[in-house]
């Protein structure tokens, strides 16, 4: 079994991604696991924050490691929240009030628009080893809009008010198997594990 390395400290994040790597074989370790600490993400595109967190991860446990950055995205706020959407509306102790602060901003910047599209993006990057020169990246799309109140108590963040209008649900009243079979999140782990099988 291949020991690999989850470069989050975000609950939700390590519940999905576990739940989607845990039956391909691998043991899954996360950073906090090997007390490493969360890396910075001072750059403006998500897979140059999804490879520097991998590489963090990678360097201080020796092992393969996988990160990912994701965010929301609202076309009518020019892409934002984007890179930005962790700590959107600032820092917080608890991630719930985080979510709840992040939420209330989002809602508000789209209080007065008519165009209440948005998609949720994901970069996911694998590398080997620290110095990985060909890194796995796997992407995914989501598509939905941004509601104007709550909805369901399954997943995070966003979840509760990024409303499906095809399944007339958000993505918080979603099960965790269909929510992982539809989201961004699952689709970029997907593409980047058949990337990975090509590997020995």
């Amino acid at each position: 079994m291949k020991k690999l390395v989850i470069a989050s400290s975000n609950a939700g994040k390590l519940r999905e991604i576990g739940a989607m790597l845990g039956p391909l074989g691998f043991e899954i370790l996360t950073q906090a696991d090997l007390g490493i600490a969360d890396a910075e993400e001072p750059h403006p595109t998500f897979i140059e924050n999804a490879l520097a967190k991998a590489r963090h991860a990678a360097q201080i446990a020796g092992l393969p490691a996988l990160a990912d950055d994701s965010g929301v995205c609202a076309l009518a706020l020019g892409g934002e929240p984007g890179v930005h959407s962790a700590r959107y509306a600032g820092d917080a102790e608890r991630r719930e009030e985080r979510d709840a602060r992040n939420n209330a901003k989002l809602i508000a910047a789209l209080d007065s628009s008519a165009d209440r599209r948005a998609y949720y993006y994901c970069a996911m990057v694998l590398v080997r080893h620290a110095a990985d020169p060909q890194p796995l990246i796997g992407e995914g799309y989501w598509w939905g809009e941004i509601g104007t109140a709550a909805r369901g108590s399954n997943g995070f963040g966003y979840d509760p008010y990024f409303f499906l209008p095809a399944l007339g649900k958000t993505a918080a009243e979603l099960g965790a198997e269909k929510k992982n079979r539809l989201s961004h999140r699952g689709q970029a782990l997907r593409q980047l594990v058949e990337k990975l099988r090509a590997f020995p």
